[in-house]
């Protein structure tokens, strides 16, 4: 394996310099050691650290074993096929490129741009991702990412470090060779990385090392070893702890940090470092034995993390712990003072303690009911059993409806709510239950059960009603019309002036009362009940409306204008009885001496809209549909006028119409968990918007 040097900046140096020659005899001894391979291989043969790097271009080269065994995925499945942003959670991954983008002031895309765009940039870049494995699972991970150059300082790829260091050998060879990969590990200030000579004296130390201990490399290279900067009695303690587990007398210093590593036992340890300050972190620590190509230990590689944080979580626990055990006496006094039946019960079903609430539903004193079985206190047994057996195996019941039996006969409903509840070694100790009395909630549950049955019936009858009445109505009113389509056709050579006009008045009267039959009849339907809900293409319904309405387009002048509507879960025949009444109103009050236009056209809400939520209270993604036109609009102090029956803005006769077209409208958004509303000017137009979810839950459809 052919291998280059680490590029180490050389500054100027004055001969004769003694601290000049010290740095030139630690930078040869540093090139020697890379020289022999052994440094690359510690890092990519590790499996603590996932090493991913791409071309440039975010492809991914190489999938190191530490990334295989994070993340499910052999490496042939994600080498030259993916980029590392395919394998992040891609909310996080617009989240950031968001962030960077008013951070650094330019546009960054969401995607593999946003998670080297600091890198590329020749910042040192480190950042928390939740990153997803083959299996869909999730995990939170802290990523090192460096820009991998050329000789001309060319960006020729990116190295993402996770937590496992090991590389792959086949792509190994290609990285070494431009010398990136060596760069990259050893100008992360991320990780501390020491690297020492056989003895342990410290040969390399790199800007994580610097920044995390408070040491300069130079203060430290060729003059100690790491368990000088390590706390002595933990070393000492390892040391003891190694003698008894490898049955060898192991001597406490350096020897004790790299034992195992030097067995060829791959190691990773909690060890307390030690700053230059004299300030204390604790920090995880890898070794890997650095090895020459016969296999002949030349050195050791030791790579620590600060491990702060999560030591102060578990003080923090330790600190909660302590809390809930003070809050025991207060917690039973809680449970004595609640409101509902509560008790517990061991896995086989028996009482082991319950509150005063229990007493007072089964009549019987704590005494009498620990020990005694759950089920005998429920007029049906097996039920009550059933119940502690499915809160076993499901973990937790809700709602499971029982009726409790008192000593002397008193029978009261119950809504038994349980979960299973463990010990602090988080083993099985039996089911927590809470029973709570809904006798009077049954009876208004029978009661509301049998208004709205009445109701239900109440609607058919009308349905009914409705229908019958339309017929026996509008058959006299046809012919009214039809009698009075005859007469006009007379009316010239019969009739005086006097009597044609009562013959219009009576005809005009008749079709607005047949208009009228029509509407209240579409009203009723809605109110009562409509067709499933199914996908329905708004578009394709508008286009039909218009075209019936091509003949009063063609005496008006105007047109009706449809851009892209979307395929929604509704029922067809309302939203073509809601586009029909929309268009038909705009249409209907148009400026005189104005062709009418009417616009259709809909909108997405996101969470950013300021118009509407971006989900209906059943969390379903919304719509709008906004139907705008041209015409004379009307003062919005009377928005919440409009949408009723019978309510019209303008004088009888003014306009035709019924004014029970838009309270049509509203009926039919209603039933679909929709609203309406309208924006408007007296002079302007006027737009109406109806927000509607795109998709209906089943529980709605079925209503």
């Amino acid at each position: 394996m052919v291998t280059e040097t680490i590029n180490i900046e050389q500054k100027p140096m004055l001969d004769g310099d003694p601290i000049a020659v010290e740095i030139v005899a630690e930078v040869r001894r540093a090139e020697a050691l890379l020289k022999a391979g052994a440094l690359q291989n510690a890092i990519f043969n590790s499996a603590n650290f996932s090493s991913i790097a791409t071309d440039e271009k975010g492809v991914i080269q190489i999938f190191n074993v530490g990334a295989e065994r994070m993340l499910g995925y052999a490496a042939a499945d994600v080498m030259n096929k993916i980029t590392p942003a395919d394998i992040s959670d891609p909310q996080e991954v617009i989240a950031r490129a968001k962030a960077l983008s008013l951070e650094l002031g330019t546009q960054i895309t969401p995607g593999f741009e946003a998670l080297v765009f600091k890198a590329s940039r020749g910042i040192e870049d480190i950042y928390e991702l939740t990153y997803i494995r083959e299996d869909g699972s999730r995990f939170p991970a802290i990523v090192s990412v460096t820009a991998l150059r050329d000789d001309e300082e060319g960006i020729i790829g990116y190295l993402l470090i996770g937590t496992d260091n090991s590389a792959r050998k086949q792509a190994e060879e290609a990285l070494l060779k431009a010398g990136a990969l060596q760069n990259a590990i050893f100008n992360s200030a991320n990780f501390s990385s020491i690297a020492t000579d056989a003895k342990g004296v410290i040969q390399i130390f790199n800007v994580g090392a610097e920044r995390m201990l408070g040491y300069a490399a130079a203060d430290v290279m060729n003059k100690i070893t790491p368990a000088d900067i390590s706390d002595p009695q933990e070393v000492i303690a390892r040391a003891k702890a190694l003698s008894l587990e490898l049955g060898s007398t192991i001597t406490p210093g350096f020897e004790a940090l790299v034992f195992k590593a030097s067995r060829g036992i791959e190691d990773i340890y909690e060890l307390t470092y030690i700053r230059q300050d004299g300030s204390r972190f604790p920090a995880v620590v890898s070794v890997t034995a650095l090895r020459d190509v016969q296999d002949s230990i030349i050195g050791y590689l030791l790579i620590g993390t600060d491990n702060t944080a999560r030591k102060q979580v578990e003080e923090e626990q330790k600190k909660l712990d302590q809390r809930l055990r003070d809050q025991q006496f207060y917690t039973r006094s809680l449970i004595e003072s609640n409101m509902d039946a509560l008790m517990t019960t061991d896995p086989l079903g028996i009482i082991t303690d319950v509150n005063k609430q229990m007493e007072a539903l089964t009549d019987c004193t704590r005494d009498e009911l620990i020990g005694a079985p759950f089920k005998n206190y429920f007029t049906d047994p097996e039920r009550a059993e059933a119940g502690i057996k499915r809160v076993l195996s499901e973990k937790k019941v809700a709602d499971y409806e029982l009726t409790a039996c008192s000593r002397n006969g008193r029978k009261t409903e119950v809504s038994y709510n349980a979960a299973t509840f463990y010990n602090r070694d988080r083993q099985l100790q039996g089911v927590f239950a809470a029973a709570r009395d809904v006798t009077d909630r049954k009876r208004v549950e029978e009661k509301l059960k049998i208004y709205s049955d009445k109701l239900e019936r109440s609607n058919r009858e009308l349905q009914d009603f409705a229908q019958v009445a339309s017929h026996d109505l509008q058959e006299p009113l046809r012919k009214i019309l039809a009698f009075g389509d005859r007469l006009k056709s007379k009316a010239d050579q019969s009739l005086d002036e006097q009597s044609r006009d009562y013959l219009q008045r009576m005809c005009s009267a008749a079709a607005r009362m047949q208009t009228l039959i029509t509407d209240l009849m579409a009203f009723s339907r809605v109110a009562i009940k409509g067709q499933p809900f199914v996908s329905t293409d708004l578009g394709v319904i508008a286009r039909d409306v218009s075209a019936d309405l091509e003949t009063r387009l063609e005496d008006s002048g105007g047109r009706v204008e449809i851009d892209e509507l979307p395929t929604i879960d509704a029922d067809p025949m309302q939203m073509r009885q809601l586009l029909q009444n929309l268009i038909s109103n705009s249409l209907k009050y148009y400026r005189e001496g104005i062709p009418p236009v009417v616009r259709i056209y809909s909108r997405r809400l996101d969470a950013r809209s300021t118009d509407s939520m971006a989900e209906s209270s059943l969390g379903q993604q919304l719509c709008q549909i906004l139907v705008e036109d041209n015409g004379i609009g009307f003062d919005e102090k009377y928005l919440d006028r409009i949408f009723n029956v019978f309510q019209r803005l303008h004088v009888k006769g003014e306009y035709e119409g019924t004014g029970v077209g838009l309270a049509i409208c509203r009926k039919i958004v209603d039933r679909h968990n929709g609203t309406i509303t309208a924006r408007s000017t007296p002079g302007q137009g006027t737009t109406f918007i109806v927000t509607i979810p795109v998709t209906q839950p089943k529980e709605v459809e079925s209503l």
